[in-house]
């Protein structure tokens, strides 16, 4: 296998929960940095029974040990059938595998266990099954080794967004809307020590929540729902004053802040304004633009607005209308340009993929996979654990 140009399969499944995303990637060594031809890329639902034992397992407050190793497994076995179906489908031939797997549970704040405090994380999904399935090694749990540098094991993209869009003269403002919304920050001609990087706050996690609790369907497709409503102004600034806006990055966020119980709660204050299922759903969609809109105010804007700026936008909330219609208009009086991943070259579903294909690229070649600058880590650290087929 080549050291410096590989073939890799990127795997991602996020805190939406709803699925597996499969980029590959043909990477090579650059001058400056890695360049990358995305060859394929698949999206996969997960099978029912599948989602509701993940979400089962991140919202329990107590699970036996057999349901979690069969959950760990099953993903595993997911994981194998969407990548295997990808090359087959592309006749592609890999030489590796990325996974990042599911996260379960990320805790990125020491706590107290059993006489220690420590952070922790785990992304579940069985290694060992992908490497059976495609007779190539498989690089995953990749966060671990950041964390214990010190940092809080996310967000990891930023390798890839300064990879893909850096740029001499445009300020570039990578956002992605997945379960959780997160911004990557690349002032005109920084360096990587110079990226900015956090998670604004929840994405589509709590709008998917409400349109399967209000209207019976997994999303709001194109926001069509969320467009129908009015935003409940009282509502939007009571969350807005949540505490977890008033950290200072490096900041993670997930299912622990914005949750199955935050959207119940958000849902009751939402009825006690407005019987409106509509108006709860705008109101939502709402919340998830102005936080990212805040986020990008408070920590970014100063050190951008020298330079045009483009906000770049990917993850499914690209595809919601409503909401990127909230951005457009947020954005516009500070001087973004806004616009989708795919304009630039990635689809918008395969870009978080396609970072764990370079992510697993770096650690084969024993590089630092981390940006300190975003995770909040002492040091650079090689990311992620190989197995082999």
């Amino acid at each position: 296998m080549s050291a410096k140009s590989l073939i890799i399969a990127g795997v991602m499944s996020g805190t939406s929960a709803d699925g597996i995303d499969v980029a590959v990637v043909r990477i090579a060594s650059g001058k400056l940095r890695p360049s990358l031809t995305l060859l394929a890329h698949e999206g996969f639902t997960y099978p029912a029974a599948l989602r509701r034992a993940v979400l089962a397992a991140m919202n329990a407050a107590s699970i036996s040990t057999a349901e979690l190793a069969r959950l760990h497994w099953r993903l595993g076995l997911a994981y194998a059938e969407a990548v295997t179906h990808t090359v087959t489908k592309h006749k592609i031939q890999l030489d590796l595998v990325g996974c990042h797997g599911q996260t379960l549970y990320h805790q990125p704040q020491p706590a107290s266990y059993a006489g220690r405090r420590f952070a922790c994380t785990w992304q579940a999904g069985e290694a060992q099954a992908i490497s059976a399935a495609l007779g190539v090694p498989t690089v995953s749990n990749f966060r671990p080794a950041d964390m214990l540098a010190g940092g809080q094991g996310a967000p990891l993209v930023p390798l890839l967004d300064f990879a893909l869009y850096a740029h001499a003269m445009r300020g570039r403002v990578l956002q992605n809307i997945g379960g959780i919304a997160n911004l990557s920050a690349i002032p005109a001609g920084a360096g990587p020590d110079a990226l900015i990087a956090f998670d604004t706050g929840p994405g589509n996690m709590i709008l998917d929540a409400l349109t399967a609790a209000l209207f019976n369907k997994p999303f709001d497709r194109n926001g069509v729902l969320a467009a129908a409503g009015h935003v409940i102004e009282p509502v939007l600034a009571r969350a807005l004053r949540n505490a977890y806006f008033q950290l200072k990055p490096p900041r993670t966020a997930g299912r622990e802040q914005f949750g199955r119980e935050y959207a119940a709660q958000f849902a009751a204050a939402c009825r006690r304004h407005s019987s409106s299922s509509h108006d709860a759903l705008a109101t939502a969609t709402a919340f998830t633009a102005e936080t990212i809109v805040q986020s990008y105010k408070r920590f970014v804007h100063r050190r951008m607005r020298q330079h045009p700026v483009d906000f770049i936008v990917s993850g499914g909330g690209a595809r919601n209308r409503t909401l990127m219609a909230m951005l457009a208009q947020r954005l516009a009086p500070l001087g973004c340009q806004l616009a989708a991943s795919e304009d630039f070259g990635m689809p918008v579903s395969a870009k978080e993929a396609a970072a764990f294909a370079l992510l697993a690229w770096h650690t084969w070649n024993h590089l630092p996979g981390n940006v300190p600058a975003a995770t909040g880590a002492s040091r650079p650290a090689i990311l992620g654990q190989v197995t082999y087929a």
